[in-house]
């Protein structure tokens, strides 16, 4: 079990399970949305995700269609992204969680428009755009 909350506090959830490998995304929306250089996603089915306070204070925002980011709208969070072409997933913003986590980073997307200041020296799988699993490609 996991769990985590916004920046205020005022939001605060729980995660059922083990999570899911961390996905680094650099695409200009994320790096907008997240006001840094790239976002830390961590997919979670919506089975294993619970609200546990704060939904008042939730506010979401469609950045492109079919896709709502949601965060905090006291301390401006962001907290998650879900898209209505997968409507059982969660992308929760890894931050967001607290304490150590026992998972990692495993990928990289939209490596091809990262912030050119940044400088990246990991071994971690990196794709120009938006990874595809080879069974959809």
């Amino acid at each position: 079990m996991y769990s985590g909350r916004c920046l205020c506090g005022g939001v605060a959830f729980e995660i059922e399970g083990e999570l899911e490998p961390i996905q680094v995304c650099h695409c200009s929306q994320c790096r907008k949305a997240q006001g840094s250089a790239f976002a830390t996603n961590i997919p979670v089915s919506t089975a294993a995700y619970k609200l546990l306070k704060g939904a008042e204070l939730l506010s979401s925002f469609e950045s492109s269609p079919g896709k709502q980011r949601v965060f905090c709208k006291v301390c401006g969070s962001p907290l998650s992204s879900k898209r209505t072409d997968l409507p059982d997933l969660l992308r929760v913003r890894a931050g967001t969680i607290e304490g150590e986590l026992a998972t990692r980073s495993v990928t990289h997307f939209h490596y091809a428009s990262k912030a050119n200041w940044l400088v990246i020296n990991d071994d971690v799988a990196k794709f120009p755009g938006a990874y595809v699993p080879p069974d959809k490609a």
